[in-house]
């Protein structure tokens, strides 16, 4: 979950920090949740040295299999089968390399000290090799302090399908069945069920005798999940296992009825798992979706900003889990993750159904997130009849009506107007005699309101904090400002960048801090080189050049902290 506090705020990533604040309250035990540390060895044995319970499995195991070379190995030892790839300590350029060209494209680049899909990337052209090699290794070291890769070929049309295990320090074992996290948007998980539709209770038990293995031949204790791809021929291949509680935990719990928390803390504490495998039922069918602060519809960059209104869903089979409150700021340091909506239904369909109505009963006004785009996802037909893919929100997200059905309607302008005018004429827009006039922006748009009787508003959440108006249409909420008069050399400036005859402003598409500039003043660029490189909530983003040009003026350095909209550089025309 993102911060919410603070610079005071105790640091997550910061192992001593996290043992030294559990030793001051007087901790017993220490939950590591879903985090990076959750899956640091390092972490954990701290933890035991200081006399601290720790609720996970042993050091040991999470360095086992938190190398995802090494348990890569592993498996293939085991007889589980593996994509096709490379993990050998050779991580030189000229190695991984000649391991890509012995691969072939598609290929996955893959960080080997952590998971969570950070630091992974996509290369379909080996020109494209040597850049997305030196991203990968800046973003594993940022995130796991560890920068070695594997490479793997991406096996693109298949299922993320994960099995749920549990072991308890006395030998025992079982696993709670199968998640179905196909829909994924650059490798992190959007919407997860349990269980998966294209698994049967045959397909469920050969893989969960594949996952109890893996987990075995490493000495596991307390939960852990892993994941695999599966095809439509119903072979799966070994990708990873996660030694840590997973974020979509509790679809597993609702369909099983175990509260994976509890039996934590029960087998950190030394009790016997207490079940056997024929004593696990599956009651119906969950669904979980993932609350982002980020813009989907803006390339999902991370957002930030104050949560001004939030109100969560209620009802039959209805879970949220909230990181966050009302008035929280939500800041760029971690994890974009603001919450989970989960579903239980008697099956599928009415899980679905349960988690479509919860999502259109959730408000979040003052912040941008993925709320309207969840809203059209569960909707969609691809995601109901159950044959979603790893790559299936790449091929139908956006959707090409979605302009039309994203804009701003007229009625959001007449409220945010009516707010923002505070229901009587101001300085801006009194007229004698006429109805009061305002000229708002929003969303890269401007518009003059004219206030006439009758003028129809929506009926919805709404706030206005320092002359801005957040405004929630249809689940996105959209902040109108008090827009500056019109200005000739502005909208000189900006047709001339429009139509290729004038200088173009780089802008920050989201708040983060400068993490290198590829292109210094006077460098020439081709359309789509990269300027400047930003990172927010552990991952990068590249700011490139529009159009072919030179770099005449670039504003920041390596270190600064940048605001959304802050220009960057410019480029000049060629």
């Amino acid at each position: 979950m993102p911060e919410t506090t603070g610079s005071d705020a105790l640091d997550l990533l910061d192992r001593s920090a996290v043992v030294a604040a559990a030793r001051a309250s007087g901790a017993d035990a220490v939950h590591p949740g879903f985090g990076f540390l959750a899956e640091n060895a390092a972490f954990a044995q701290d933890v035991i040295d200081a006399g601290i319970a720790w609720i996970g499995p042993p050091p040991s195991a999470i360095r086992a299999m938190g190398d995802k070379a090494e348990a890569r190995r592993l498996a293939a030892q085991l007889g589980i089968a593996t994509p096709i790839g490379y993990d050998e300590a050779d991580q030189s350029d000229a190695a991984l390399t000649s391991a890509a060209q012995r691969i072939g494209v598609p290929l996955l680049i893959k960080p080997a000290a952590g998971g969570g899909g950070k630091g992974m990337r996509t290369v379909r052209d080996l020109e494209r090799l040597s850049a997305e090699l030196a991203a990968a290794r800046r973003e594993a070291l940022s995130a796991f302090g560890d920068d070695r890769l594997i490479l793997e070929r991406l096996l693109e049309g298949a299922r993320h399908v994960e099995i749920q295990v549990f072991f308890d320090r006395h030998g025992n074992a079982v696993h709670l069945g199968e998640r179905d996290c196909s829909l994924q948007r650059r490798h992190q998980k959007v919407l997860e069920e349990a269980g998966s539709p294209a698994v049967d209770a045959a397909l469920r038990e050969r893989m969960g005798a594949a996952a109890l293995t893996l987990a075995r031949a490493v000495g596991y204790e307390s939960a852990g999940t892993c994941e695999f791809l599966l095809d439509e021929r119903g072979t799966f291949t070994f990708l990873e296992m996660n030694t840590r509680l997973q974020v979509e935990h509790p679809v597993t719990e609702l369909i099983t009825g175990r509260d994976l928390v509890a039996d934590q803390i029960r087998i950190a504490g030394g009790e016997p798992l207490g079940l056997t495998q024929p004593d696990i039922r599956y009651d119906g069918h969950a669904a979980e979706v993932r609350i982002y602060a980020e813009d989907a519809e803006h390339d999902f960059l991370p957002a930030t900003g104050r949560l001004l209104r939030l109100g969560w869903p209620t009802g039959d089979g209805i879970r949220v889990d909230a990181g966050v409150a009302e008035g929280d700021d939500v800041g760029g340091r971690f994890d974009p993750m603001l919450a989970k909506v989960i579903a239980h239904g008697s099956d599928r369909t009415e899980a679905l159904d349960r988690l479509t109505r919860a999502l259109d009963d959730t408000v979040i006004v003052g912040l941008t997130t993925n709320l309207r785009f969840l809203r059209w996802l569960v909707r969609e037909p691809v995601v109901r009849d159950g044959a979603a893919r790893t790559d299936t929100l790449e091929r139908i997200w956006p959707p090409d009506d979605w302009t039309r059905r994203a804009s701003i309607p007229g009625a959001a302008w007449t409220t945010a107007a009516r707010l923002l005018l505070g229901g009587r004429a101001s300085t801006d827009g009194f007229r004698l005699n006429a109805s009061p006039i305002i000229r708002l922006s929003a969303e890269d748009q401007t518009r003059t309101v004219r206030l006439t009787p009758g003028t129809a508003s929506l009926r919805t959440m709404t706030a206005v904090v320092d002359q801005v108006a957040h405004v929630d249409v249809a689940g996105r909420s959209i902040a109108f400002r008090i827009a500056p008069p019109p200005d000739v050399d502005r909208a000189a400036s900006a047709a001339a960048a429009a139509h290729g005859s004038g200088p173009v402003e780089l802008v920050a598409p989201m708040p983060g801090q400068v993490l290198s500039i590829a292109s210094a003043p006077g460098m020439t660029v081709e359309a789509g080189d990269t300027v400047v490189i930003l990172e927010a909530m552990k991952m990068e983003h590249a700011v490139t050049a529009p159009r072919a040009g030179m770099v005449s003026d670039v504003d920041v350095r390596e270190g600064d902290q940048v605001a959304r909209g802050q220009r960057l550089a410019v480029v000049e025309p060629a």
